[in-house]
């Protein structure tokens, strides 16, 4: 399935209607230029799907989706702090299809765009007390969203540092991945229950369905870093080779191609001076290898344990949809 499924497109939508309408009525304030650059990849679009598993988790627990906007925006403000300083530090120039932040700004200002989306996501999220969700439930959520916000942190330096070792196996790989992505989609699960409820149990599963989704999730970039279409994806194509980034279809390369094979691709890896003509040759190497189906086996995997922990929750059309953007995560084309 590589199209949104029509209800899934619908429902995204629509709480990208009402998600960004909340972020624009929020923020804004003085210099206008470091809220322009702070809301620049807002604007360039995004799929928001973090936002969207807060409002659903909401949803089908008997939650308006009002409720959840304060939680689901301050989710999307966190992710966007993130992508403006990994833009930074991979130096890439495009994302969203458009120019990056630090490409338009600079980089000083662009760390400073980055901060304020920071420190407002927090603002946002404060504001839930004010729709009616207990005290008890707005700090959690604080505590839920700061440390998945460290847990980030400490996600992108692994990403930096094993871009300098030689060998990184796939359990590595994949504790990164959780730190550096999964985090956050759990986050935003256990947020949207938090809208409606403190049950340990349907915490618990909520934090399963997250964290299984963005690994499956992470998977699927990492996919796309080697065999997507630049003008469909909006990145930069083989960027993460360039970057010498270990992901798993990189890692499985390494360890299974011929003798010849694995260490050309050593040698293109983090060569910032590689041609195009080398960079796609690294590529199709990683093809041939076979790592674009193990990953993609990988990715199934973790989206059938993300479908698994919705089964304590109600059956009704927002868990379907909850479904449906598994399966459309792990065969998106950008």
């Amino acid at each position: 399935m590589s199209e949104t499924p029509s209800n899934l497109k619908q429902y995204l939508s629509r709480i990208k209607g009402l998600v960004d309408g909340y972020i624009y009525a929020y923020v804004k304030g003085e210099p206008e230029e470091i809220y322009n650059a702070a809301l620049h990849l807002v604007k360039a679009g995004g799929k928001r799907l973090r936002p969207l598993i807060t409002i659903a988790f909401a949803e089908m627990l008997s939650q308006p989706p009002e409720k959840a906007l304060s939680f689901a925006s301050a989710i999307e403000l966190v992710h966007n702090f993130t992508l403006v300083h990994d833009d930074i530090m991979d130096k890439d120039e495009f994302r969203r299809g458009v120019p990056t932040v630090h490409k338009i700004w600079g980089e000083a200002f662009a760390i400073i765009a980055g901060d304020l989306l920071f420190s407002k996501s927090f603002e946002i999220l404060a504001d839930a007390l004010n729709k009616g969700i207990p005290p008890n439930r707005v700090v959690r959520a604080a505590t839920v969203l700061s440390s998945a916000t460290s847990t980030v942190a400490e996600g992108q330096a692994l990403d930096m540092l094993f871009a300098e070792e030689e060998d990184v196996d796939i359990d590595d790989y994949l504790k990164m991945i959780y730190k550096k992505t999964g985090a956050l989609f759990e986050a935003a699960a256990i947020l949207g229950v938090l809208v409606a409820t403190e049950d340990e149990l349907l915490i618990s599963n909520a934090s399963s369905y997250g964290k299984n989704l963005g690994l499956a999730f992470q998977i699927r970039d990492d996919i796309l870093g080697i065999i997507g279409d630049e003008k469909v994806t909006g990145k930069p194509v083989y960027s993460d080779i360039r970057e010498g980034k270990k992901t798993l279809p990189i890692i499985y390369a390494l360890a299974n191609l011929p003798k010849g094979d694995s260490e050309y691709l050593r040698m293109i890896l983090g060569n910032k001076d590689a041609s195009k003509e080398e960079l796609s040759k690294a590529a199709d190497l990683i093809v041939k290898s076979g790592a674009i189906e193990f990953a993609e086996k990988k990715a199934r995997d973790f989206g059938k344990r993300a479908i698994e922990a919705l089964r304590v929750f109600p059956e009704n059309d927002i868990r379907r949809i909850l479904e449906n953007l598994v399966e459309f995560t792990i065969s998106r084309q950008k």
